[in-house]
């Protein structure tokens, strides 16, 4: 029999309480985006997408190095409860991605008269997008468990080579893409700052929550699956 090592249950005030602290900062950083922060002279009202722009992207990538760290984990103790981690982690990931690619293209449109072009940024970024949903398409391949957890932990290794190829993007080559943070600090006006922190620090405290939500979901899922095998098992004259 396979002995599962599964993540412990996150309480139920643990849930609760990190539930109301996203949903509490989620709104204050609408407030601060779209009544505290000043509107951009050049763009004006359009420009304020750029703060869940780059929350969106921030926590992809940070969504990202949790499979990465997840994957290594794994790799190390063979224990399941890491690649349920990496997982669930990756799933999100996507979610954050599309919308940085979503939230991306509009203000495009209204930067460049665009909704898409192949600059390095928005291409590496696409490339992210596709490298993990194919990591979610290996998962689905693979039937063995433990085949499924190696195969999809060396994946998501391998995968995030191209979270800093993206974050460096516009850096190695010539783009339109804005920079957010240069040489000398962040380029944009300070007023601008405090809601653009406060939006990252939302999306973290979600990503966190809806973390912990996935990765529970699929602790029942792996549950489910070992009675039954055990169930099979006895069935086939094993008990």
């Amino acid at each position: 029999m396979i002995a599962f090592e599964l993540p412990a249950v996150t309480p139920a005030r643990a849930k609760t309480g990190l539930a109301i602290l996203a949903l509490t900062l989620l709104l204050a950083a609408l407030v601060a985006a779209f009544v505290v922060a000043p509107t951009e002279r050049e763009m004006g009202d359009v420009q304020r997408i750029f703060y869940f722009h780059v929350a969106s992207a921030w926590t992809a990538f940070l969504a990202f190095f949790v499979v990465f760290l997840a994957s290594i984990a794994y790799l190390r103790t063979k224990t399941p409860r890491w690649d349920i981690v990496a997982a669930s982690a990756a799933e999100i990931g996507i979610v954050f991605t599309t919308l940085t690619l979503i939230s991306g293209s509009v203000w495009a449109r209204s930067a460049w008269g665009t909704w898409w072009t192949w600059e390095p940024r928005l291409t590496t970024t696409l490339m992210l997008w596709l490298i993990y949903v194919s990591y979610l398409i290996l998962r689905e391949m693979v039937e063995e468990p433990d085949r499924r957890a190696a195969f999809a932990a060396v994946f998501g290794i391998i995968g995030f080579v191209d979270v800093p190829i993206v974050f460096m993007s516009i850096r190695w080559w010539r783009t339109l893409h804005p920079q957010v943070v240069g040489s000398e600090g962040f380029d944009m006006e300070a007023t601008m700052l405090p809601a653009l922190f406060l939006s990252v620090i939302a999306f973290t405290v979600v990503f966190l929550h809806i973390l912990i939500l996935r990765a529970g979901l699929e602790r029942s899922r792996h549950e489910m699956m070992e009675l039954r095998r055990r169930a099979r098992w006895i069935q086939e004259g094993g008990g």
